[in-house]
């Protein structure tokens, strides 16, 4: 994958990952949630490390 489409890829993601954060509820949030968020994350870290 070119350099480029990579980094935009990752900020998408990123922006889904904002989105989806700004749309929790505190009070509703279970450790399901919290961990697909932890996923999310993990996949952009080692998207980032394959360089």
């Amino acid at each position: 994958m070119v350099q480029e489409e990579k980094i935009s890829q990752l900020k998408a993601q990123l922006q889904t990952f904002l989105d989806q954060l700004d749309q929790l509820d505190p009070n509703d949030t279970s450790v399901e949630d919290v961990d697909q968020l932890l996923e999310l994350i993990e996949k952009m870290e080692q998207a980032l490390q394959e360089k």
